[in-house]
């Protein structure tokens, strides 16, 4: 009754002072979108999952950390003799390419974070209808999902999130592509009822061999939501993990491969299938992926200037 009452009421605005207020309005809102844009738009995981520990901040600059470039595909061969020592010993021969007689016939194991490295998610009552026109328009590929938050309705029963999913541009070649020569695994910190559906629908073809989800990471005194290797193996010389939060693999330096993080501010990313599937390719043919990732990022120098001691340099 109010409303209708409400509803019943005219006010009279001039006219100047509502073609100001609808011009801060526009300003307002493309401040917003720009804004969105250049911080890369933070995934809606960060709000409904808790996807990041409330103490991560990503990438801050570092000389020592670069995460792989937009469009660098050339593959640098660096010379073993600037690995410390004890890398080498501990790892195997740093000068040896893994071919010849010698080659590892076990194949690599590529573990694979999910948010903002393979999709960006955003509610979808507050994304605005710009943004997904704009994705559209540029040939990014998206859908719609019911996922279970970790919240719960008045009467006890989970809440249902509805979320838009961004695919990052080539994720279904390049999994096909790497499931050539890799067994492939999902690791993300996000929690099963948001992250199991959106999987279902970007893993169509079962390429993942396994899913591994908030409860399989582990916390440490330096951060919380840490991806433990060890999980999946004791050898771990021919293990890689890409995730664009270097914090989610500092129990194992050696074997991350930092990315770019992905959002709807880059429609025209390249990362998967001109960057990262050549350097997975160049790794499979190692007889150990650590002394190359080491050459690559030199991680363990960038956990250390973080506070964080280089814990993957010895095994």
């Amino acid at each position: 009754m109010a409303e209708m009452e409400m509803g019943q009421i005219e006010v009279c605005v001039p006219r100047s002072v509502q073609v100001w207020r609808g011009l801060i309005n526009w300003v307002a809102f493309l401040f917003q979108i720009f804004l969105q844009i250049l911080r890369g738009t933070p995934s809606f995981i960060s709000y409904i999952v808790g996807l990041r520990s409330r103490h991560v901040s990503l990438f801050v600059p570092s000389p020592s950390f670069k995460p792989l470039p937009v469009f660098e595909v050339e593959l640098p061969v660096q010379e073993s003799s600037v690995v410390p020592t004890h890398v080498a010993a501990v790892h195997g021969s740093v000068g040896d390419d893994g071919g010849g007689d010698e080659h590892a016939t076990e194949k690599l194991t590529v573990v694979l974070d999910l948010d903002e490295t393979l999709v960006c998610a955003y509610e979808t009552s507050s994304l605005p209808a710009i943004i997904g026109t704009q994705a559209t328009e540029a040939g990014l590929k998206w859908f719609e999902l019911e996922c279970l938050s970790s919240d719960k309705e008045y009467d006890g029963k989970p809440r249902i999130n509805y979320v838009t999913v961004f695919e990052r541009p080539g994720l279904h070649e390049f999994l096909k592509q790497l499931h050539e020569f890799a067994d492939i695994v999902l690791f993300t910190a996000g929690l099963e009822g948001y992250a199991r559906p959106l999987v279902d629908k970007i893993d169509v073809e079962n390429r993942f061999s396994l899913r591994l989800y908030r409860p399989s990471t582990v916390s440490t005194e330096y951060r919380e939501h840490v991806k433990d290797l060890t999980c999946l193996t004791k050898d771990l010389c021919r293990v890689v993990i890409v995730d664009n939060n270097p914090f989610s693999f500092l129990l194992q330096p050696l074997n991350g491969i930092p990315c770019i993080p992905f959002s709807t501010g880059q429609p025209y990313d390249d990362q998967l299938l001109e960057v990262i599937l050549p350097l997975l390719k160049h790794l499979s043919l190692q007889k150990d992926v650590r002394p190359v990732l080491y050459e690559r990022f030199r991680m363990p120098e960038w956990f250390q200037m973080h506070g964080i001691p280089a814990a993957g340099l010895t095994v």
